[in-house]
């Protein structure tokens, strides 16, 4: 049993330690470090479905989509401060209102008992016909949600979200997915701006301010202090190659874009970069700069199988800005007590790069 004297020094500890990791109002949030989840609106696939696609791959990679996660107001309030959301695009409405793997195996439950699905917008999903279960169908109700969510929690820390909106050639079943085009990409910012407002987002015309490029406004700390951001949304788009070219396309340092880019440094448009290996030696290095760094936890359920946590390890001594992971929750499909979030049960902390020090 602690005499009071004891249990008073262990108060005290703690106190220091939550007061060396409490975030100050006046630092800029590329100083802070962030734990949130990786495709944030899915749901798992379906069990019987699951169980058939598993039987018919010899190598059972689809295991690597054997997660699932909570409602994205229900990650916020956890404490999780980055999201992960996939979009893609449906013009006409209807693309993915019937997905094929309804076909070879019998749901538990209806799929879109709403229609929303086949409404024209874009729609938010994993896999076209094989993960297609998300907690929310279309990308404006999301933003409804996030608003909503946001409204209610003014003070809330930024939320970090990695948009990637996807597209490519027919899957095995036909579905071929809609090209994301320059018009599109206007209407995906014109959402954006429809739904969350310009005041609730933080731009790359708000960091850029009256330097040249945005990424001279990035090296030189034009990053906003957090007491700005307190309430606010910074969204990057997670494509590289010609998607990514498509949307600046027009846009020198992003001008008038409401979303940042995964660019090359040495570019305009250079202020958030993907560095999904957290083993990468270069990241650090980065973020000293001034750049924001997004990387990953764990992949694929592999780490979480293992419960291997040497990735999460690595990657919060990176550095790196934004951790993602599908395991905020130990997983509820296979034995394992794997769980990513920092020492103290946060998903909030000071960069231990190059925030504020102990």
């Amino acid at each position: 049993m602690k005499t009071p004297l004891a249990a008073l020094a262990v108060f005290m500890s703690g106190t220091a330690f939550f007061q060396a990791n409490a975030q100050n109002d006046s630092q800029p949030i590329n100083t802070l470090q962030v734990i949130g989840s990786h495709n944030s609106y899915k749901n798992a696939i379906e069990p019987a479905l699951f169980a058939y696609l598993d039987s018919k791959d010899a190598t059972h990679g689809v295991r690597g989509l054997q997660y699932e996660h909570i409602s994205i107001p229900a990650q916020l309030d956890l404490g999780l401060r980055n999201l992960e959301i996939d979009i893609y695009a449906d013009s006409k409405g209807g693309k993915f209102a019937n997905p094929k793997g309804l076909e070879l195996a019998k749901p538990e439950q209806a799929y879109d008992p709403k229609g929303a699905m086949k409404q024209p917008g874009f729609k938010v999903l994993h896999v076209p016909d094989i993960d297609f279960r998300s907690s929310v169908a279309t990308f404006e109700a999301c933003l409804q949600m996030l608003k909503q969510w946001s409204d209610a929690h003014p003070d809330h820390e930024p939320i970090f979200i990695t948009l990637e909106p996807k597209d490519g050639t027919a899957n095995t079943f036909g579905t071929a997915p809609e090209p994301f085009t320059e018009a599109l990409f206007d209407e995906m910012d014109a959402v954006l701006k429809n739904q969350l407002g310009t005041e609730k987002l933080i731009t790359p015309d708000d960091v850029r301010g009256k330097y040249a490029t945005l990424e001279q406004a990035v090296l030189r700390g034009n990053w906003p202090k957090l007491k700005d951001a307190r309430g606010k949304f910074l969204i990057v788009l997670d494509n590289s190659g010609e998607k990514r070219d498509l949307y600046k396309k027009g846009h020198p340092s992003l001008k008038g874009r409401m979303v940042f880019i995964n660019a090359s440094p040495g570019t305009p448009e250079a202020a958030t970069l993907f560095r999904n290996n957290p083993e990468d030696p270069t990241i650090a290095g980065l973020v000293k700069q001034g750049y924001l760094i997004r990387t990953r936890a764990d992949a694929d359920t592999k780490e979480a199988r293992a419960n291997d946590t040497k990735h999460f390890q690595k990657a919060q001594a990176s550095g790196a800005q934004i951790i993602t992971t599908d395991y905020y929750q130990p997983s509820r499909f296979f034995d394992s007590p794997y769980k990513v979030q920092f020492e103290d049960g946060s998903y909030v902390r000071n960069n231990p790069v190059n925030g504020a020090k102990k």
